[in-house]
């Protein structure tokens, strides 16, 4: 059990800071510190954005952008920690 508890924190951790790096590499594209036309920052960023994107999507089609700021990655956020928080008390207390 305690392998099922490790895989279940990394994995929640793993999705916690790839959707803290495409904020943060949004952000830098936004606001031209970094440039796609370099061709390894447009890979790392297509595929950060093709990782996070199917997640953020279906965020996005309920929670409407408030001015143009899209709240989405932060929902995931909470939502991921909130969700590893419930999975991973409830696993340790069935193992008592």
């Amino acid at each position: 059990m305690n392998a099922l508890v490790a895989l279940i924190s990394i994995v929640t951790s793993l999705i916690f800071y790839i959707v803290l790096a495409y904020v943060i590499m949004s952000w830098l594209v936004g606001f031209n510190v970094i440039n796609l036309q370099n061709q390894f920052v447009r890979q790392l960023y297509y595929g950060i954005n093709g990782l996070v994107e199917p997640m953020l999507a279906p965020i996005r089609r309920i929670l409407p952008t408030a001015g143009g700021i899209d709240f989405s990655p932060l929902v995931l956020l909470i939502g991921v920690e909130v969700l590893r928080i419930f999975i991973l008390r409830d696993i340790v207390g069935a193992l008592g």
